[in-house]
C-alpha cells in the first residue's frame, strides 16, 4: 500500500495503523471509520512518567495522539493513573493536568476511577523505569507483580474483570511472572504482555508465513542483558514460533560468554551463515563479529530439537534476526528502534493494545512473553552459575501463534507534509 499524495501526514498515520489491523474480524480498517469508532477508557498504573519514558511513548498517545502533536490517536481514553513513584514524573503530571486526568494514590482507586465499581473496559500496566533494586543476576526488579496483584484484587472486589496489558516482560522473575500468569488464567483475565520491537518496522523485511520450514535462526542483540535481552528474545521468537508444528517451547538455556562463544559455533551449534547474515544488515562497530570479544550467547534448545541462538554482542547497534528456509539461503531482518515520529514501533504496539480493548481478546499471546522472559531469566541465572546448562521443564510452554500483522509499511508513519 503506497501513501496518498493526497492525504496528509496525520491521515496517513490513521490508514497505515488501520490497515495493520485490516483481516481482524469486526475491527475498523479505513481512517474513516477509525475516526468513528467509540472510544473505550483505559486506567493506567505506572512507576514512573518522564519524557521518553514507557509511560510517555504510551499514554500520551492516548492523550495527544499518535505523534504527540495533538492529532488522530487511539480510539482509546484515558480515565484515571496510579504513579508509583511521582517524584521525577513533573512531565507527565503536567500533561495529566492539562486533560484533566485525575491521578490516584492507590491502584484499587484508579482502577476504579475513585469509585465502588470497575467502570474502565482496560487498564494498562506499565512497570518500567523509575528507582527500583537491581538484584545479584542484574536484573532490575521492577513492581510488576504488585501491580498485577492490586488490579487484579479489584477486579475480585468489585466483581468485574476486564483486559490487561501488561508492558514489556511480565516481570523479570520467573516465578513472578509465573504467578502472575497462572492468576490471569485462573481469574480469566484477556492478559498480554509484549515488547514494541516485533510490531515495529523492519529493514530488509521478508514474508514468513506460519508454518515455514525453518531449519535454523539466529538472533543478535546489544545492550544491558536483562533490559534489551528481553526485546532481543521477543524479536527472536516472533519468528521462530512461526516455524511448522511450533510452539510447544524450550527444554534447556545455557549462557555463553567470550571464547565459548565461538566456540560454539565452530562446534556447529549456531548456524554461521546466518548469524553473517544478520551481521551484514544491522548497525555495528566492527566489521567482523568474531571480533567482539565480549561477545554473551544464550543457548536454548525448544522440545521439538529446534536449537535458539541469541547473541549479545557490545559492537551491535540493533537488533536482528536472521532465518534460514529448508533449501534457501539466509535471511535477515533488523528491528528498528525510531525516535521519531515519537518512537513508532510503541504506535504500532498501542495499536495492538487498542485491539484486545475494544475485542476483550489477547491481540497476541501472552504465552510467548512468558516463555521469551523464562528463556532470559534462566540464561541469567545460568550466566551466575559459570555458564552451566539448566534443563527448564517449566519452559514447556505450549501455544498458538497469532497471524497479527507484525511488520508495518515504514512509509506509512514517516510520509512527510504534503505540500500543496
Amino acid at each position: 500500500m503506497e501513501p496518498n499524495p493526497t492525504v496528509s501526514r496525520r491521515d496517513c498515520l490513521r490508514l497505515g495503523l488501520g490497515a495493520a489491523l485490516a483481516g481482524l474480524s469486526g475491527w475498523p480498517a479505513s481512517a474513516e471509520e477509525i475516526a468513528s469508532t467509540k472510544p473505550k477508557s483505559v486506567a493506567a498504573v505506572v512507576t514512573v512518567y518522564f519524557r521518553n519514558s514507557h509511560a510517555d511513548v504510551l499514554l500520551t498517545k492516548i492523550l495527544e495522539g499518535w505523534q504527540h502533536d495533538g492529532g488522530p490517536g487511539p480510539a482509546l481514553k484515558l480515565a484515571s493513573i496510579y504513579i508509583d513513584q511521582p517524584e521525577g514524573s513533573e512531565f507527565g503530571l503536567e500533561i495529566l493536568k492539562k486533560h484533566g486526568i485525575p491521578v490516584f494514590d492507590s491502584i484499587e482507586k484508579a482502577v476504579t476511577v475513585g469509585g465502588k465499581t470497575i467502570p474502565v473496559d482496560g487498564v494498562l500496566s506499565i512497570g518500567e523505569h523509575g528507582n527500583y533494586p537491581v538484584n545479584d543476576l542484574g536484573q532490575q526488579v521492577y513492581p510488576r507483580k504488585r501491580f498485577f496483584q492490586e488490579i487484579t484484587n479489584a477486579f475480585q472486589k468489585y466483581g468485574r474483570v476486564v483486559p490487561v496489558f501488561n508492558d514489556k516482560h511480565i516481570s523479570t522473575v520467573w516465578e513472578d511472572a509465573k504467578w502472575m500468569y497462572d492468576r490471569a488464567v485462573e481469574m480469566k483475565v484477556p492478559f498480554m504482555a509484549a515488547s514494541s520491537l516485533p510490531v515495529g518496522f523492519r529493514s530488509h523485511p521478508f514474508d514468513l508465513p506460519l508454518g515455514s520450514e525453518i531449519e535454523a535462526a539466529v538472533g543478535i542483540g546489544y545492550g544491558p542483558l536483562d533490559i534489551y535481552g528481553f526485546h532481543a528474545l521477543e524479536a527472536y521468537q516472533a519468528l521462530v514460533e512461526r516455524r511448522k508444528n511450533a510452539e510447544r517451547g524450550v527444554k534447556s538455556v545455557r549462557c555463553l560468554e567470550g571464547k565459548a562463544v565461538w566456540q560454539a559455533v565452530d562446534d556447529g551449534w549456531v548456524a554461521a551463515d546466518v548469524m553473517d547474515a544478520v551481521y551484514d544488515v544491522i548497525p555495528k562497530s566492527k566489521k567482523n563479529i568474531r571480533e567482539d570479544e565480549n561477545a554473551i550467547l544464550f543457548q536454548f534448545e525448544y522440545t521439538d530439537g529446534f536449537r535458539g541462538a541469541q547473541f549479545m554482542l557490545p559492537s551491535a547497534g540493533l537488533t536482528g534476526v536472521g532465518v534460514k528456509l529448508q533449501g534457501q539461503k539466509p535471511v535477515a531482518t533488523g528491528f528498528e528502534e525510531r525516535v521519531e515520529p515519537r518512537f513508532p514501533h510503541f504506535a504500532y504496539l498501542l495499536k495492538a493494545i487498542e485491539t484486545m480493548i475494544h475485542t476483550g481478546k489477547p491481540t497476541y499471546p501472552v504465552e510467548r512473553t512468558l516463555l521469551t522472559g523464562g528463556i532470559l531469566d534462566r540464561a541469567l541465572h545460568s550466566k551466575f552459575e559459570n555458564s552451566r546448562k539448566l534443563d527448564t521443564p517449566e519452559l514447556a510452554i505450549a501455544y498458538t501463534p497469532a497471524n497479527y500483522p507484525h511488520a508495518p509499511k515504514p512509509d506509512l508513519l514517516v510520509q512527510p507534509p504534503v505540500n500543496r
